[in-house]
C-alpha cells in the first residue's frame, strides 16, 4: 500500500483505536447520591422545617443528607473504565509494508488493506487474515478463554488484541478500530448495566415502607391536632415533627459506613472491593460461575508422566523451576523422549525477576522443564537445521537436528506414522486422557542419504517411518486447596458451575479432580446451549454443571438465565472475554494477579492473590455484613418505638398530656447518641457457623425483626421512658388539665430522654445476637462497641448538662428520682431480651 492511499483510507475509516465510552461527570454521580428516594424524603422534611420556623431541625437534616451523600460518593468513586483499558491491549507501533518496503508506524494509523509483519511475541494490532505463516500459534485466551495457543495457517483470521506465541507471519488488515472483535466486546461491556444489588433492593423496600408509615401516621396526627383545637399551622408543623421522628436519619450513614468497614476487612484478606454494596451482595450469593484456567487451575502446564517402551516415569514438581534429578530404570528412555520434545519446541522456561516463567508457549516451556528435571546435566541435541512448523492440518511439529528428525504432536497424528512401535501406546493414550491429562507423542527417525535433501523436502516426505520414543502427559494443576474451598461453598448452600472456553474433556477432568463435578456429571458446550432463556436456566440450574467452549455472549446469557431463576450470581474471570459477564452478574469477581485490567475494572471484587479460597473468605465477611445490617436495623427501629410513644399518648389524651420528647430531641437521639453504637454493631466479626447454613433469602425487615422491635424491645424502652417522665411530672405537682410549669416539664423530658439513651445502651449489647444474651458472648469482645457506649454516655452528659445544648433540645437534667427510673431501662431491656430469646429457643426445640 502506498502512503497516499493509506492516508486517504485513514481519513475514511478513522484511526485504529477503540471507541472511548463517555464518562459520567463526577457532579452527576454526586447528585445521584443526594437525590435518591430516602434523601429526597429528608430534603422535603428539611424544607418544611424551615418553612415551619424550625431552622435548627432543617439544618440538622441537611447536614445528615449532605454528609452521607459525600461519603457514599467517595466510597463509590472507583468508576468503571473497562472500555478505556481495552485500548491498552492494542500495540503502540507495528511493522507494515508501505511504499514497497517495511517500516514502523503507530498502530493507530493502520487501515484496512495494510500488510503487517508479525513475529513471535507481537500483539496483533487489528483484525487480520494471515497471508504467509510459518509455525504460527496465537494466544487467544483474552478473547476466547482457551488456555492453549491456537495454531494458525495462511488464510485464517487473527483478532486484534491476541498475540503471536510462535512463528512469523504476514497478514492483511481486514477491520480496524470500532469494527474489530475486541471493540465488539468493549461495546458489550460498556453497554451492560449491573443489576441492582439485593441490599439496594432491600433498602429501597425499607425506605418506602418507612416513608409510607411516617406519612400515614403524620396525617393521622394532623387530623387529631385539628380535632383537639390546635391551629392548622401548628398542627401541620406537629405532623412534620411526627414524620421526622419516624424516619431513622442515621440508617443510611450507618449502612454506608458498615459496608466500608466490611470492605476494609475484605482488603485485609486479599479481596479488594470496588463497589461497596458488593460486600453484602457476595454474602447473598447462591450461584458461583467460575472460570477454569487461572482460577481453579494455576495456568501452568506441568509434564507429569513419561511413558516409553521401558516403562513409566513420574515427574514431580510444579511450575517451571528445577527440581532434583530423578532416577529409575526407565529414566534413560524418558530422558531421550524429553530431549527430543524440547528439540522440536521453541518455548522455554526462563528466570525472570527471581521467578521461573514461560517464554513462549506454556506447553513447550513445560517440555523444556521436563528435560531439565529428568537430566539437568545431559548434553543438548544439536541446533535444528530445519524446522517443519506446527500445522493445524498435520497437528504435529518436527525439526532436523544433525542427521535425526524429531517429531512431537497429537497422538492421533503421530502414532499412525510409527508402525509397530506404537501398538502398545494407543491404550495408554486413552488412559492418560481419561485422567484429564494432555498427551503429546514424541517420535524420531534417522535420516538416510545426504542431509541437504532433507533440508529442502516437504514435511510430509520427512515425517514417515517414525519410531515412537514415548508419550508425555501434561497437567495444568489445580490451585492448592481449591477442593476444600468448593466443599465449604457447598456447605454454605452455594451452587458452583464451571464456565470456561476450554475443551470439554479437559474441563470435565479438572472438575472431577477438584470435586466440582456434579452427580450425574453434566458437561455442555456453548454451541449446545438452547436459545430459550427459561430452558437454558433450567438446564444450568444444578450444582457442578460444566459449560465449555463458551463465547463472551454466551457467558452473558448464562448469567442472565441463572438470574431469571432467582439466583444471586457471582461470576469469576480474568480475561477480556469475561468483562461483559462480570458486569452483568450480580457480583463480578476478577483475578488481581493474572487477570487483565479489563476484567478488574469490570468487576465488583478483585482477588488480590488470585486464590479461589479468598472468595470464601469474602463470602463469610459478606454474610457477616448482612447480619450486622440486620443488627443495627433492629437497634435503630427500637428507639423509634420509644420516640413515637409520647406522640401516641398525647393524641389519645386529646392533647391534655404533655409531650415527653420533642422533634429536636428525637433528632439528637437518632444522630447524636445512636450513631456510634450502630456503627460498632456494623463491625461485629463473623459468627461461628456463618458458612454452615444457606444464604439469607429473607427480607431485612421480616416478621422476626418486627416482633422483636415492636413487641419486645421497643415497648419496654418506651414504658420505662414514659414512666420516668410521668413520675417526675406528677412528683413535681402537675395535675391533669392544669397548666404545667415549664421547668418541671423540661426536667421530666430530660428523664424521658435519659431513659431512651440508657435503654439504647442496653439494646446495643442485646442486638449483638438474635439468639444469645450478651453475657454469653463476653461484654468485652467487641471493643468498638465499648468505645461507642462510652461515647454515648458522654453525648448524654453533653445533651443534659451543657446549657446551650440542653436549651436547644428543650430539656433539663432530671431530678434524682428521674435518673433512678431512667437507669432501670438497662436491666429492663436486657431482661426482656433474655426472656424473648429463651421463649424462641423453647419454641424451636418443640418444633
Amino acid at each position: 500500500m502506498t502512503s497516499d492511499r493509506a492516508a486517504a483510507l485513514l481519513r475514511e475509516s478513522g484511526p485504529n483505536v477503540l471507541p472511548a465510552a463517555k464518562p459520567v461527570p463526577q457532579w452527576r454521580k454526586l447528585v445521584g447520591e443526594l437525590t435518591h428516594f430516602f434523601a429526597l424524603m429528608l430534603w422535603c422534611a428539611a424544607v418544611l422545617a424551615f418553612v415551619g420556623g424550625m431552622p435548627q431541625l432543617g439544618a440538622a437534616i441537611i447536614v445528615v443528607v449532605v454528609v452521607n451523600g459525600i461519603f457514599a460518593h467517595i466510597q463509590q468513586e472507583r468508576a468503571q473504565h473497562a472500555t478505556a483499558k481495552l485500548r491498552g491491549l492494542l500495540p503502540a507501533e507495528v511493522s507494515v509494508l508501505r511504499d514497497g518496503h517495511p517500516r514502523r508506524i503507530p498502530a493507530s494509523e493502520l487501515v484496512p488493506g495494510d500488510a503487517v509483519i508479525l513475529t513471535a511475541g507481537d500483539r496483533v494490532p487489528a483484525d487480520v487474515v494471515l497471508v504467509l505463516g510459518s509455525g504460527c500459534a496465537l494466544d487467544e485466551s483474552l478473547l476466547t478463554g482457551e488456555s492453549d495457543a491456537v495454531p494458525k495457517a495462511a488464510g485464517e483470521p487473527a483478532w486484534g488484541g491476541t498475540f503471536l506465541v510462535n512463528g512469523e507471519a504476514e497478514a492483511v488488515v481486514t477491520r480496524t478500530g470500532a469494527d474489530t472483535r475486541l471493540a465488539g466486546i468493549a461495546k458489550l461491556t460498556s453497554g451492560t448495566v449491573s443489576p441492582p444489588t439485593p441490599l439496594a433492593r432491600e433498602l429501597r423496600r425499607i425506605v418506602r415502607l418507612i416513608a409510607a408509615v411516617a406519612l400515614a401516621v403524620a396525617a393521622v396526627f394532623f387530623v387529631v391536632s385539628l380535632l383537639v383545637g390546635i391551629p392548622w399551622s401548628a398542627a401541620f408543623l406537629f405532623a412534620i415533627g411526627v414524620a421526622v421522628a419516624l424516619v431513622p436519619e442515621g440508617l443510611l450513614p450507618t449502612v454506608t459506613l458498615s459496608l466500608a468497614m466490611g470492605a476494609q476487612r475484605m482488603a485485609g484478606r486479599n479481596a479488594l472491593v470496588r463497589n461497596l454494596e458488593a460486600v453484602e451482595t457476595l454474602g447473598s450469593t447462591t450461584f458461583i460461575c467460575t472460570d477454569k484456567t487461572g482460577t481453579l487451575t494455576q495456568n501452568r502446564m506441568n509434564a507429569v508422566e513419561v511413558f516409553t517402551a521401558d516403562g513409566r516415569v513420574t515427574v514431580s514438581g510444579e511450575g517451571y523451576g528445577p527440581v532434583a534429578e530423578i532416577g529409575g530404570t526407565a529414566v534413560a528412555a524418558a530422558t531421550r523422549t524429553a530431549l527430543a520434545a524440547r528439540a522440536a519446541s521453541q518455548g522455554r522456561a526462563v528466570l525472570h525477576g527471581g521467578e521461573w516463567r514461560a517464554d513462549g508457549d506454556p506447553m513447550e516451556a513445560a517440555l523444556d522443564v521436563l528435560a531439565g528435571r529428568l537430566a539437568p546435566n545431559a548434553p543438548g541435541i544439536a541446533k535444528p537445521a530445519r524446522r517443519f512448523a506446527f500445522d493445524p492440518r498435520r497437528r504435529r511439529e518436527s525439526v532436523v537436528a544433525g542427521t535425526t528428525l524429531f517429531v512431537k504432536g497429537a497422538p492421533e497424528s503421530v502414532l499412525p506414522l510409527c508402525g509397530a512401535s506404537a501398538d502398545a501406546a494407543a491404550e495408554e493414550v486413552e488412559a492418560m486422557a481419561s485422567r484429564g491429562l494432555r498427551v503429546i507423542a514424541v517420535a524420531a527417525r534417522d535420516l538416510p542419504g545426504p542431509l541437504q535433501d532433507w533440508l529442502e523436502c516437504r514435511a510430509e516426505e520427512a515425517e514417515t517411518d517414525l519410531v515412537l520414543l514415548g508419550l508425555i502427559a501434561l497437567h495444568d494443576p489445580p490451585r492448592q486447596g481449591v477442593d476444600e474451598v468448593i466443599r465449604t461453598a457447598r456447605d454454605a448452600g452455594i451452587r458452583i458451575g464451571m464456565i470456561t472456553g476450554d475443551h470439554p474433556a479437559t474441563a470435565a477432568a479438572i472438575a472431577r479432580e477438584i470435586g466440582l463435578a456434579g452427580t450425574p456429571e453434566v458437561v455442555l458446550e456453548g454451541s449446545q446451549l438452547p436459545e430459550d432463556e427459561q430452558i437454558l436456566g433450567a438446564m444450568l440450574d444444578r450444582d457442578g454443571i460444566v459449560v465449555s467452549r463458551v463465547s463472551p455472549e454466551q457467558k452473558l446469557r448464562v448469567a442472565r438465565a441463572l438470574q431469571s431463576r432467582g439466583h444471586i450470581v457471582a461470576m469469576t474471570g480474568d480475561g477480556v472475554n469475561d468483562g461483559p459477564a462480570l458486569q452483568e452478574a450480580d457480583i463480578g469477581v476478577a483475578m488481581g494477579l493474572s487477570g487483565t485490567d479489563v476484567a478488574r475494572e469490570a468487576s465488583d471484587l478483585v482477588l488480590l492473590d488470585d486464590h479461589f479460597s479468598t472468595i470464601v473468605a469474602a463470602i463469610e465477611q459478606g454474610r457477616a455484613t448482612y447480619a450486622n445490617i440486620h443488627r443495627f436495623l433492629t437497634y435503630h427501629l427500637t428507639d423509634n418505638v420509644a420516640e413515637l410513644t409520647p406522640f401516641i399518648i398525647w393524641a389519645l389524651s386529646g392533647g391534655q398530656f404533655p409531650l415527653a420528647l420533642g422533634v429536636l430531641q428525637i433528632l439528637a437521639l437518632d444522630i447524636g447518641t445512636d450513631l456510634l453504637p450502630a456503627l460498632a454493631l456494623g463491625g461485629e466479626p463473623p459468627g461461628k457457623g456463618v458458612l454452615k447454613r444457606p444464604p439469607e433469602r429473607r427480607h431485612l425487615m421480616d416478621r422476626r425483626l418486627m416482633f422483636r422491635v415492636f413487641c419486645v424491645l421497643g415497648p419496654v424502652e418506651a414504658a420505662v421512658s414514659m414512666t420516668a417522665f410521668s413520675v417526675v411530672l406528677f412528683s413535681g405537682g402537675w395535675m391533669r388539665g392544669e397548666q404545667h410549669d415549664a421547668g418541671l416539664l423540661m426536667a421530666a423530658s430530660g428523664a424521658a430522654f435519659t431513659a431512651v439513651v440508657l435503654g439504647q445502651l442496653a439494646n446495643a449489647f442485646a442486638c449483638r445476637s438474635a439468639t444469645r444474651p450478651p453475657w454469653t458472648q463476653g461484654w468485652f469482645t467487641n471493643h468498638l462497641l465499648l468505645w461507642a457506649v462510652l461515647a454515648e454516655i458522654g453525648a448524654l452528659a453533653v445533651c443534659l448538662f451543657v446549657g446551650p445544648v440542653s436549651a436547644a433540645l428543650g430539656h433539663l437534667p432530671p431530678p434524682p428520682i428521674g435518673f433512678a427510673l431512667a437507669a432501670l431501662a438497662v436491666p429492663a431491656v436486657l431482661a426482656a431480651d433474655w426472656a424473648h430469646k429463651r421463649l424462641r429457643q423453647a419454641a424451636n426445640s418443640v418444633r
